[in-house]
């Protein structure tokens, strides 16, 4: 880091972290840095190769999918407030994604005329709730920041009465969002459920990289600085100097550094960790306890194509025609959303193809498949015995792989490469608590931490995903920091006018 005092230190290089350092500088800070204690940016959904293959980490889809002119989309908005055109992200639309518990199925894509014929043939006595429900949604402040908790279960019992629909629509939305167990605040609810089935899936041509590779290059050509290898060990406040002290470990070497404003992208818990003052209250926030496992596998094409029935019809890169893009399984028809008692959940899973976007520049086909997990379980394993919880995630690739044979009803070709990782994992590489990609139950919507110049970007702010992380870094860069450029002489936005302006952006951005 070049200097020992900063207008903004953003804990963090993921979507969120990277939007808010855009955002800062844009609005005219001078002296911003990210640090990152990994050495690549993208946090929770970031990528990593096993030889000659690139895998993406999180990303089974882009939500918010728009397309160019779709008028207060999130997705064009991030577009506009970040200055990076919309066909720099090079997105390919979800052919169709389902949703299959037990005997029920609803299928749905990027537009909601088929997920709305899927409820009147399946659901027909429920068609008319459906209807009222999107009415209601469509006039809905999800991104009130003072809205008061509600449970989207309740919310939903008030519009449904055949729980089968209800179980059906949410538990996507949990599993794609929610921090808590079961249920999900029914703000948080209505993002997810716009995010999803009103604006639908989508995935950059190259991965989560091409995402991450923009935000990166931006941010540095708006002269941010970036330093990777560089883990925050505390916070302490300074009232004479209204400065905030950050120690930081980057590799061996211990520095410190001012900061007049700090944004974290770490987490609430992880957060309140860091913060070294005597008077900052402790434990009011939960952990969460969703974690969860994936397997990747890697098919050769040519092997995969000699082992389907040569009658069925296949799309351009050669797969089934039937074959979802992404599916919501479970052996129940009401699947458990909560931490397992077992490693992990065999009952319930997210299967995803990723050759089944419209446009797809793989040439061996991928395949996933995510569970929920149970972090203490795969911590004390890996920690009692490495060998054994080497055997574990063994164990979790074949039984993922013989699922995935039952659920295309084909005999799959030994797959080229096979990988897996566990909640451990995602603790390892992104430091959140118990491998929590969702957080803590507990949220901030406006970011204020009990300590004043620390706030909270990212998944414990509230706004979910690829798009709303991205959201986040913006909406909060916009909120708390207008007011300390109206401070600044130097500022290109020296006029109230033009830092309230800024402010108003916040409102339009959300």
């Amino acid at each position: 880091m070049r200097h020992q005092e900063y207008d903004l230190v953003i804990i963090g290089a993921g979507m969120s972290g990277l939007a808010a350092g855009i955002r800062a500088k844009m609005i005219g800070l001078e002296r911003v840095a990210i640090i990152e204690k990994h050495f690549i940016p993208g946090g929770l959904n970031s990528y990593y190769s096993r030889g000659k293959y690139q895998f993406d980490v999180g990303l089974h889809a882009l939500t918010n999918f728009a397309k160019l002119g779709d008028r207060g989309k999130p997705l064009l908005k991030i577009c506009k407030q970040l200055r990076i055109p919309y066909n720099s992200f090079k997105l390919s639309e979800q052919n169709y994604s389902q949703i299959q518990f037990g005997n029920n199925i609803l299928k749905f894509n990027n537009n909601l005329t088929k997920l709305r014929d899927e409820v009147a043939l399946f659901f027909p006595n429920e068609i008319n709730n459906f209807n009222k429900l999107i009415d209601f949604l469509s006039h809905f402040n999800e991104t009130d920041l003072n809205s008061d908790y509600k449970s989207a279960r309740v919310e939903l019992s008030t519009f449904f009465k055949d729980s089968n629909l209800i179980e059906l629509l949410l538990w996507p939305l949990l599993i794609y969002g929610s921090a808590v167990e079961e249920d999900m605040e029914f703000s948080q609810f209505a993002i997810m459920f716009k995010a999803i089935y009103l604006e639908g899936f989508a995935r950059p041509v190259g991965g989560v990289k091409v995402i991450i590779d923009l935000l990166q290059q931006r941010y540095l050509d708006l002269g941010g600085e970036l330093e990777f290898k560089t883990g925050c060990i505390s916070i302490k406040t300074d009232d004479a100097l209204a400065l905030l002290e950050m120690t930081l470990q980057h590799q061996k070497e211990v520095k410190i550094v001012n900061a007049k404003k700090i944004f974290s992208s770490a987490g609430i818990k992880e957060t309140e960790d860091l913060l070294k003052t005597s008077d900052t209250p402790k434990g009011q926030y939960r952990q969460g306890k969703m974690g969860f496992t994936e397997s990747i596998f890697i098919f050769d094409e040519e092997s995969l194509r000699n082992v389907l029935d040569s009658n069925v019809e296949v799309d351009s890169n050669g797969l089934p025609q039937s074959w979802p893009t992404i599916t919501f399984w479970s052996a129940d028809s009401s699947p458990a959303y909560k931490r397992p008692e077992k490693l992990f959940d065999e009952r319930s899973a997210v299967i995803c193809i990723p050759n089944r976007y419209q446009d797809c520049e793989y040439k061996p086909v991928i395949m996933r498949v995510t569970h929920a997990a149970n972090f203490h379980l795969w911590q004390e394993l890996k920690k009692k015995d490495a060998k054994e919880y080497r055997l574990a995630k063994n164990k979790l690739i074949e039984n993922d792989l013989q699922l995935l044979k039952k659920f295309l009803n084909c005999s799959l070709p030994t797959p080229v490469l096979t990988d897996a990782f566990t909640p451990t994992t995602v603790l390892r590489y992104t430091g959140h608590s118990e491998g929590c990609v969702y957080g803590s139950p507990d949220k901030i919507k406006n970011g204020q931490t009990s300590t004043p110049g620390v706030f909270i970007i990212g998944t414990d702010q509230g706004f979910l995903g690829v798009v709303g992380a991205m959201l986040s870094g913006i909406s909060m860069a916009n909120l708390h920091l207008a007011s300390e450029v109206v401070a600044n002489e130097n500022s290109i936005y020296t006029r109230p006018s033009q830092a309230l302006k800024v402010v108003d952006e916040f409102e339009k951005v959300i």
